[in-house]
């Protein structure tokens, strides 16, 4: 998570939108590697982690011990989504994940002292809804393993945006050591795996170089320059793209109660993310009045 100031320019959203594009070729990349999960989980870290180092110079400092709790919900967070995406569609493992705000709306009063809005817990019936239907589709046992998986990793990821949140904007070595922790966790899943061909190669360095580690440096420093409201929006374009990328590439196409399922959780997501500012503008005078920045936001 950066620090956002008050200065505005115009790459600072196209940076937010090429993080957020990037983002969104995981699934698509997962389903087209032959290797296992944990290998590609492994790959993709160690990769990241080297990235991250070396763009981010925060990165580079010496973790806390808040930093450790933080790097282990991001690398359970990686870990797990890269599993879930193996079992079930890359359409219910995004979206899945992305259930993240319910989870930080009912944790931020015991983690950070943060109480939501009222506005902001109408969000709530639309992400249960929205869970629920996941589930009406027909689902082999290994896709309803991936369900569950992917929405494990939702849980981590509010507990890693809590964390980063809290760390504000020393937050850069968190992100290298967790994806150091996530390639750890899954070597010994690895080590029984099949042989990588030269097209795996080339996807988990995908993977690692953009994907995972160049996005998050854009994310980092799109966000300087943008407002986190208007930052928040923008990353939605990751779970709208995610299943396009992986219908067009890998031919894999989502349930349809799936898909409304997804749909309420982006609704609920956006009005989560719109519902703050819409209170603040409101507080300060109205349509004229100009926001007060949210002030940080994770990244």
């Amino acid at each position: 998570m950066v620090s956002l100031p008050a200065a505005r320019r115009p790459s600072g959203p196209l940076l937010i939108l090429a993080a957020a594009a990037l983002w969104s070729t995981a699934g698509a990349a997962i389903k087209l590697c032959s290797l296992n999960a944990w290998q590609i989980s492994l790959g993709r870290s160690v990769v990241a982690a080297g990235v991250l180092w070396l763009l981010l110079p925060g990165a580079r400092a010496r973790p806390s011990r808040g930093t450790w709790a933080v790097a282990a919900a991001y690398a359970v967070t990686v870990v797990l989504f890269t599993v879930a995406n193996k079992l079930t569609t890359s359409a219910n493992a995004i979206f899945l994940q992305d259930t993240a705000p319910l989870y930080v709306l009912l944790l931020s009063p015991l983690l950070l002292g943060e109480r939501p809005s009222r506005s902001e817990l109408w969000s709530v019936p639309l992400f249960l809804v929205g869970l629920g239907l996941f589930f009406r589709d027909k689902l082999t046992p290994g896709q309803l393993s991936g369900n569950l998986v992917a929405l494990a990793s939702g849980v981590s990821f509010a507990l890693a945006i809590l964390g980063l949140r809290r760390l504000g904007g020393s937050n850069a070595p968190a992100l290298v050591l967790g994806n150091l922790l996530a390639t750890a966790a899954s070597l010994p899943g690895a080590l029984g795996g099949p042989a990588p061909t030269p097209t795996d190669w080339a996807i988990l360095l995908f993977l690692g170089v953009f994907q995972l580690g160049l996005s998050y440096a854009l994310f980092a420093r799109g966000l300087r320059h943008t407002p986190a409201t208007e930052a928040s929006l923008l990353a939605l374009l990751e779970p709208i793209l995610n299943p396009v990328w992986t219908f067009l590439l890998a031919h894999e196409r989502p349930g349809p109660w799936a898909l409304a399922g997804g749909s309420l959780v982006l609704l609920g997501t956006l009005w989560r993310t719109l519902a703050p500012w819409l209170e603040t503008r409101r507080a300060a005078g109205g349509p004229g009045a100009p926001a007060k920045s949210p002030g940080e936001s994770p990244g």
